[in-house]
């Protein structure tokens, strides 16, 4: 019983460190995709665009609207990551005490 409570809080700890590095990475493609929003918004230049091996010459407002849609849709998946993440969080704290619950009867 015990062993197994064991592997299930290792396997909630793996998919939760997996979570964490998930929402890491896109928060760092959030804080790219803003940062490349007001570099365009401050830029009285022409917008290019590289597409495949390509450098495109691009309307700026177009690509403000793909930034601000990809803004967006990053926001939705870091706050589903940070939905499961407090579930998995939850999940393992009530294991842990469960189990020290049980070595503390064990103990005794």
């Amino acid at each position: 019983m015990q062993t197994d409570k064991l592997e299930k809080m290792q396997f909630l700890q793996e998919n939760l460190n997996a979570i964490l590095m998930q929402k890491q990475a896109f928060q760092m493609e959030l804080s790219e995709t803003i940062s490349a929003m007001k570099e365009i918004e401050a830029s009285k230049e022409e917008v290019y665009k590289i597409v495949g091996q390509m450098m495109l010459k691009v309307p700026k407002e177009r690509v403000k609207e793909e930034l601000k849609a990809k803004e967006k849709i990053i926001n939705v998946r870091l706050q589903k990551l940070e939905s499961q993440e407090e579930k998995l969080s939850e999940e393992t704290k009530k294991l842990r005490d469960e189990l020290l619950k049980e070595q503390t009867k064990k103990g005794k």
